[in-house]
């Protein structure tokens, strides 16, 4: 993960090669069977707390990353495994952090609401809805004063965008014109209240508009739609420092966390089903077999590949040690 793959023409007409290809399919896979597993590492007990998975989003973050260098930056709230395990952390420390275990990104003491990690520019899970927005400007305002030409992705759900972080930042954001790409997640729910309800301004693109940087909606569910949209927001930021925002319409399949498994109060089963038949790993599998990019052995040997990776990083996570009692007082900011 957290390659930069490049558009290839072929004759299949869908703009990827049998590379990218593969690269796209196996890492939303990864996605998919990582929360799979949580869900059930959460059922056993071996994760506490709260649990909020990304299944059926997938598309947004592989699609996104895929556009993104090593050297950019992501930021994300707290349904953040997809985005961290598409930045390039591994597998198996994302799953020992969940766990709670020492080998974890954070040492066991961030849990599945806050994972971080330096070494590929992943700037964390926030629990806090919104409050992340800020930081991603301040990440852009670093990037400029530096001059750079790095972007940083800040991924929010439609359940931020009441929030006054939100306009603070995209006002912020193209008055200083910095180098910020806000990809909004738009699952419909929030936590269980959906944007209708919620929201004056239903169509949360047009909130670009407002604020004078460019914005645009597109399928969250179709990879190489999202893959096409963060192209163009990324080389504006690059090359104009110009701040855009993009409205992925995407949809989870389960509840809002695992404390919620199927959202059943606020959305119906047949809307739940309707849903999945949008499902983007099955629906870009399709497409790259029948295109001919993949061969269907192509496609089950990308399967196979992160099942195992997955096994890999449970196993690794049952075996890593909990942290000492000790460790509650180090890692801690304080005044001296």
């Amino acid at each position: 993960m957290a390659k930069t793959l490049t558009r290839s023409g072929t004759s299949s007409g869908l703009g990827v090669d049998a590379a990218v290809a593969r690269q796209l399919l196996g890492d939303m896979l990864l996605i998919r069977r990582f929360e799979e597993k949580a869900a059930e590492a959460y059922a056993l007990g071996k994760i506490g707390g709260f649990l909020h998975l990304y299944i059926g989003e997938e598309a947004v973050a592989v699609g996104t990353t895929s556009m993104l260098r090593p050297d950019d930056y992501a930021i994300s709230a707290y349904r953040e495994h997809g985005h961290c395990l598409a930045k390039g952390s591994d597998p198996k420390r994302v799953m020992a952090e969940l766990f709670g275990r020492r080998d974890g990104l954070s040492k066991g003491k961030g849990g599945s609401m806050h994972l971080f990690d330096k070494g590929t520019n992943f700037l964390g899970g926030h629990a806090i809805v919104g409050a992340h927005l800020p930081i991603a400007v301040g990440v852009g305002f670093a990037i400029k004063y530096r001059g750079g030409d790095q972007v940083i992705v800040c991924y929010f759900g439609d359940g931020a965008v009441p929030e006054g972080e939100f306009h603070e930042a995209m006002n912020l954001a193209a008055l200083w014109k910095l180098p910020v790409l806000f990809l909004c997640e738009n699952n419909r729910y929030a936590m269980g209240t959906s944007t209708d309800r919620a929201l004056a301004q239903t169509e949360i693109w047009k909130f670009a508009e407002t604020y004078g940087v460019p914005g645009e909606r597109v399928d969250g569910m179709d990879v190489l739609a999202i893959r096409d949209a963060v192209g163009r927001a990324v080389a504006r930021a690059r090359t104009e420092k110009t701040p855009s925002l993009i409205e992925a319409d995407t949809y989870r399949f389960r509840g809002h966390s695992m404390r919620d498994p199927a959202g059943a109060v606020y959305r119906t089963r047949e809307e739940v089903e309707r849903e999945k038949l949008r499902d983007p790993i099955v629906l870009f599998r399709e497409k790259v077999v029948s295109a001919g990019v993949l061969s269907e052995a192509d496609a089950r040997a990308v399967e196979k590949d992160v099942n195992d990776r997955i096994d890999e990083a449970v196993a690794y996570a049952d075996a890593s040690p909990e942290p000492p009692g000790e460790w509650l007082f180090t890692d801690i900011y304080k005044e001296s």
